[in-house]
């Protein structure tokens, strides 16, 4: 029992030392998408036309907390948009 607990923790520890090079590029290219789709669902408000417009509006609720760090990720310092007043 000892040696499988070993083993096991060999892997992980394998494992961790494959991840940590690369944690930082992750994270970037999760943000740079999850940046991408905010400014697909925010682009109506922007001016920007999208066709889907209808179908990520009901999307607002779950993302509007998440709305802040965008703006300021995107170097608005101020909210862009006159409905949400998150600053």
């Amino acid at each position: 029992m000892e040696q499988k607990l070993s083993l096991k923790r060999l892997f992980e520890l394998y494992d961790e030392m494959l991840r940590v090079p690369h944690r930082a590029e992750i994270h970037r290219e999760l943000q740079d998408e999850d940046d991408l789709f905010l400014l697909l669902v925010y682009s109506e408000m922007l001016g920007v036309p999208n066709p889907a417009f209808y179908y990520t509006l009901e999307l607002y609720p779950y993302i509007i907390e998440t709305f802040h760090e965008w703006h300021l990720r995107m170097g608005m310092d101020k909210s862009p948009l006159q409905g949400i007043r998150c600053c």
